[in-house]
């Protein structure tokens, strides 16, 4: 079995130069993605919240994560909405205290936030509560997250190419491929 960030380098490597970006970032990308795959392997949901702009992206990742086509066990995977379909009207912070609270008592502390979008966005704000979220972050540095720039020319083929990627290392740890340091 291998190292994950070995495992991580080789994989970006494999891909060629249109993956060359992220090999820069590999170890923003590895810190928190192990974290994040150890919390799937651990049988944790993964609650999924994007920025209004990466809703599109937001429907991606659930309509794929669990296609019919791949060749794994299903993954507890919902997206933030599905849970309160209100959740952009939310202004104060005791009505997202409830929000949370019903979340924590629904899943009985068992799962994390999959943030991706802006950092100054109010629907980052939920996440950016828990430390354990696995956050995709434009525009701020956060700490153990991934930083990209939401005025990257290229920003959703990238987003596409670290959802390939992350699909791939989800394979691996499942199968045994990779050691992500559960």
């Amino acid at each position: 079995m291998s190292d994950f960030a070995q495992w991580s380098l080789d994989a970006i490597r494999e891909e060629g130069g249109c993956f060359s970006w992220l090999e820069e970032q590999r170890f923003d990308w590895t810190t928190t993605t192990s974290q994040a795959l150890g919390q799937i392997l651990s049988g944790k949901t993964v609650i999924l919240i994007t920025d209004e702009k990466r809703k599109w992206f937001e429907t991606y990742i659930l309509d794929f994560l669990n296609s019919l086509q791949i060749d794994r066990p299903l993954l507890p995977i919902i997206s933030i909405d599905s849970i309160y379909k209100h959740y952009n009207s939310i202004g104060s912070g005791e009505m997202l205290d409830t929000v949370e609270d019903v979340i924590s008592l629904s899943h009985k502390d068992e799962y994390f936030y999959w943030y991706i979008g802006r950092g100054d966005d109010r629907r980052a704000d939920i996440a950016k509560r828990k430390d354990s979220s696995y956050f995709w972050i434009f525009d701020e540095e956060y700490l153990n997250a991934l930083h990209l720039k939401s005025y990257d020319k290229l920003l959703d083929i990238k987003l596409l190419q670290l959802y390939r990627l992350f699909n791939a290392s989800l394979n691996a740890a499942m199968f045994g491929e990779v050691d992500v340091g559960l």
